[in-house]
């Protein structure tokens, strides 16, 4: 393990270069940092190793070269130090809303009725009030998402990667979660890592972008990022400004390459 870095960032990622199976390069020298409630986005094509990147952030894989700092310890290649959310819900369906949000804490050692009594007050926060003993199948898309989010948020970690939370979600329901997470993960402290194939949900929720793009001199499929800040306008509809649409065409000139 490295020496541990005097930083007020939640997560520093450091040179990384991965690998799937060891020997066949996927990402080059990739660095990025999120702070408490910033929200940071991966962008580029299928692909081109943001999954990797985000294993390599959660512990869940080493590294060939690198190294992952959380409040500036180094975490590298050490599983479970930070919260995952996968592109599914996963909700049990035997499992009432309730039990499914209290999984993280009873799998951590706390008996059903504690952990339920640590979890009632975050219902109303999450926007699931009222749905504690429902079944999933009796949620809609959104509130499921909501409750997998409040599980995410259980896990007890300030630091939350999400891969492609909102994609399979209809419009109008993932521009509604788009902005209810990007204002309740900023009012918790959480610093975020998202990665996403959309454009505009990196421009409207990002305070950063990287842009994953190939390299043609590499000679293999390895990628470098291209690194977008993003002025943020509390004021009004994001979308409707300049700050916006600015941060829109940075992020497609990049993924043009």
């Amino acid at each position: 393990m490295g020496e541990a870095l005097v930083t007020d960032t939640a997560l520093d990622a450091q040179g990384l270069t991965l690998s799937w199976d060891g020997q066949s390069l996927v990402t080059r020298d990739i660095s990025l940092a999120v702070r408490a409630g910033q929200i940071v986005c991966l962008v580029g094509k299928s692909g081109c190793g943001k999954t990797t990147i985000l294993h390599a952030l959660a512990g869940l894989t080493a590294p060939l070269e690198g190294r992952v700092f959380l409040h500036g310890e180094d975490v590298t290649g050490v599983p479970g130090r930070v919260s995952y959310m996968l592109q599914k819900d996963l909700l049990l369906p035997h499992l009432t809303v309730q039990d499914n949000v209290c999984l993280p804490l009873v799998i951590a050692g706390e008996d059903k009725a504690s952990a339920r009594e640590k979890a009632a007050p975050l219902f109303a926060r999450f926007g699931l009030e009222g749905s504690e003993r429902r079944w999933p199948t009796q949620l809609s898309g959104g509130m499921r998402q909501r409750a997998a989010f409040m599980r995410t948020y259980l896990m007890g970690n300030d630091v939350v990667l999400l891969d492609e939370p909102f994609s399979a979600l209809d419009a109008i329901t993932r521009s509604e979660l788009r902005t209810w997470y990007g204002a309740m993960s900023r009012e918790l402290g959480l610093a975020s890592v998202m990665i996403t194939h959309d454009v505009d949900e990196a421009a409207l929720m990002a305070d950063r972008v990287y842009v994953l793009v190939g390299d043609p001199a590499a000679g293999v499929p390895t990628q470098v990022g291209t690194q977008i800040e993003v002025t943020r306008v509390t004021e009004g509809d994001f979308s409707l400004t300049e700050e916006f649409l600015e941060a829109k065409r940075a992020i497609t000139a990049a993924l043009a390459g």
